[in-house]
């Protein structure tokens, strides 16, 4: 195993203050690739909703259909009793 003393002579990473700045500034430009991809992946979901929207569907139900298949079977009955409990309690 190298010691941090090798590591930090080491020729293919530039060492200011204990920080590699080469592995950093890919780090960065990594992640704001990814940003940008999550992004574009937003915009795509938006336009989505709305050509459902303009072939009568309702967005909000949607996003709420589509939050529920993400949770597990015990999970959502779990939310829906308690749901279900609540709106009793109101009386509605």
């Amino acid at each position: 195993m190298a010691t941090q003393e090798a590591i930090d002579k080491s020729p293919d990473k530039k060492n200011t203050g204990g920080i590699a700045q080469d592995q950093l500034r890919s780090f960065i430009q990594r992640i704001e690739r990814l940003e940008e991809e999550k992004a574009a992946l937003a915009a795509d979901i938006r336009e989505v909703y709305a050509e459902a929207k303009g072939n009568g569907f309702e967005p909000k139900v949607m996003r709420q259909v589509v939050r529920l298949r993400k949770m597990d079977t015990a999970e959502r009955q779990e939310q829906e009793a308690i749901l279900d409990l609540y709106i009793h309690a109101l009386g509605m």
